[in-house]
């Protein structure tokens, strides 16, 4: 595959000087039109692999341009750093340079994440990066160690979760510029605070996307709910696959972003000898021998198969972690009894034990849902790759009305399914708003202009909710009001206490010997169930402790095999509970109550391991 990579898009110098390199393999002429003397277009010369490029001088940041393509059509640049006029406009040239202080930070390790996810434009009320830098204390004090940021590439109009940008070298020019964004990475770096960056890779938003006019981006090999997928393994795909790979790099490295979260890998297709994949990760991994900096690639996807964080020795990608939805999937249907859609796999606590266990459900066994056998167990995996959440984006917006489970769930289930994500041996990841229980929905937006695409749009979802039996009218994700109900209020008291208790369950998770053990042959054991308790023993550097679940709505009686002592309960009044049912102390087999919807952590005494 590639050994020679090409950057592309507008590299300006101190001196004035700017070079332009595009790629267009099968124009005849190409040239650059400066908006401010479109009289004079500036011809580029084409070299190998249909790579055109041409030097101009006294050019300077903010200065607008256009590529002219066989003297005919005008478009922006596909690797543009900015579109200040909006996906339609032209492109125009930024400054990179900025004053680092972030120089001793080295990147963070998947073990050490609790990842919170964040939408800039929602986030707060200015929607800005500058707004984002403005709450770095609550997550620091939070003990949020790694934001990661939905989607800011380039889209069409004010507003729009971000999967639908069409210019992924640009920022959106809502959120802030160049600098603004680096200004966020530098900042939450002095807070010790790593930067995750939701990046698409598998498609392009349907408005504004210029890619064909320059070259064959997409293919109608295969099909994708969003249209062409990338194409990564026919005829010119050489120049594709270097075009994304030079995108992943630049958010690393000039940007100095800590990781990438791939969107719905499965849907990246690459019959190719080289997975695009495995491509992208080996130059990462180049990229982290020269910077001396830990860079980590994520993958988001539903196949239970972990040959995309699997060693590339062993036949993998060597990517390092990735989302598993079906932890989420199972302790949402125990704890709140739904059974459709994708929810109808799930629902016994054995389920959620399996996730406990496996990281995924499904390992190989029939789904109902999918109608297939699905899964397969990922054997020489750690715990630390797989990044598991009782909330995201995804699992809130794509319900009816963008419910969160805080409007769901009483206190006491809240703070029960924090608990459990928490003391689970998996990287827990946080949503916006999750740890003081906003209210506030997080539904679908959009601002496209494009009225045969709102309403195709709006027929999807329409179909999408149908097999979740919702009931009540699809929101139109067009409106402006929309996306306004979907900005965090900061009420953080709408949970009287569950603020205060997610900043205690993180510092415990930090502190916890027993909970720093990822390694997937002895860091869970002994997972039993009983009526709706699910317990099981985390065990890690000479310390062992017992997690206790009741998901039920009855208090239920337990016993263990072993002396153990109480270290928290859920319910306890100290957490605004009803008060802990459960002895300071507990004796082996002596039977004990504990509350409805609780968690219960117990320490086993070294002496008992020995």
């Amino acid at each position: 595959m590639y050994t020679t990579y090409i950057s592309i898009g507008p590299a300006p110098t101190k001196n004035g000087q700017c070079t332009f390199t595009v790629w267009a393999p099968e124009c005849n002429a190409v040239q650059v039109v400066l908006a401010a003397s479109p009289q004079l277009p500036w011809p580029m010369e084409k070299g190998e692999m249909g790579y055109w490029t041409v030097t101009i001088g006294q050019v300077t940041p903010g200065m607008q341009y256009w590529y002219k393509l066989d003297n005919e059509l005008q478009r922006p640049d596909p690797a543009s750093r900015w579109q200040p006029e909006g996906v339609h406009g032209p492109s125009a040239i930024v400054d990179p340079s900025f004053d680092w202080t972030d120089n001793d930070w080295q990147g963070i390790e998947p073990a050490e994440m609790i990842l919170y996810e964040l939408h800039t434009g929602a986030f707060t009320q200015s929607g800005t990066f500058q707004g984002i830098i403005s709450k770095l204390d609550h997550l620091q004090i939070l003990g949020i160690t790694a934001i990661e940021l939905m989607p800011i590439a380039q889209f069409p109009g004010h507003h729009n979760w971000g999967y639908d940008g069409v210019f992924p070298f640009a920022i959106h020019n809502e959120y802030g510029t160049a600098a603004d964004l680096k200004q966020l990475v530098n900042a939450a770096h002095q807070w010790g605070i790593a930067v995750i960056l939701d990046v698409v890779y598998n498609h392009a938003g349907p408005e504004g996307n210029y890619l064909p006019n320059f070259a064959p981006y997409f293919t109608d090999k295969y099909k994708l709910f969003w249209g062409g997928a990338v194409n990564f393994d026919g005829a010119w795909c050489d120049g594709v696959r270097n075009y994304f790979i030079q995108n992943a790099l630049m958010w690393l490295d000039e940007f100095r972003i800590d990781g990438l979260r791939l969107d719905a890998v499965h849907a990246i297709f690459d019959s190719s000898a080289l997975h695009i994949m495995e491509e992208l990760t080996s130059q990462v991994r180049l990229l982290e021998q020269r910077v001396q900096r830990r860079k980590l690639l994520i993958a988001e996807f539903d196949l239970n198969n972990p040959r995309y964080i699997s060693p590339v020795a062993q036949g993998g990608y060597g990517m390092d972690a990735q989302w598993v939805d079906e932890f989420h999937h199972a302790l949402h249907a125990a704890i709140t009894g739904e059974q459709t859609g994708y929810y109808e796999d799930f629902g016994p606590l054995e389920d959620l034990a399996r996730s406990l266990q496996n990281s995924y459900v499904y390992t190989g066994q029939f789904s109902k849902h999918r109608k297939r056998c699905f899964g397969k167990m990922p054997v020489n995996t750690g715990y630390n790759q797989f990044i598991a959440f009782v909330q995201n984006h995804d699992q809130v917006g794509n319900r009816l009305l963008g419910d969160r489970l805080s409007t769901v769930l009483d206190a006491e289930a809240l703070k029960t399914a924090a608990a459990t994500l928490m003391l689970s041996p998996h990287v827990p990841l946080l949503f916006m708003g999750e740890e003081y229980g906003e209210k506030n929905p997080f539904l679908y937006f959009t601002s496209h202009t494009d009225k045969v695409l709102i309403e195709q749009l709006c027929e999807g979802r329409r179909r999408e909710f149908a097999v979740f039996n919702w009931e009540g009218k699809v929101p139109n994700p067009q409106e402006e009001a929309i996306f306004n109900q979907s900005k965090l209020s900061w009420q953080i008291d709408e949970v009287p206490g569950l603020l205060r208790f997610y900043k205690y369950l993180i510092a415990f998770r930090k502190e916890q010997p027993a909970l720093q053990n990822f390694r997937r042959d002895d860091a869970v054991r002994n997972i039993r169930i009983q009526k709706n308790i699910l317990h099981f023993e985390r065990h890690g550097n000479a310390a062992a402790l017992i997690i206790c679940l009741n998901l039920g709505k009855e208090p239920e009686s337990i016993q263990f095999e072993k002396a153990c002592t109480k270290l928290f309960d859920t319910s306890d009044v100290a957490w605004n509970g009803p008060g802990s049912l459960a002895p300071a102390v507990v004796q082996p087999e002596q039977p004990f109550l504990i509350n409805p919807f609780s968690a219960l952590v117990f320490e086993i005494p070294t002496r008992v391991e020995e």
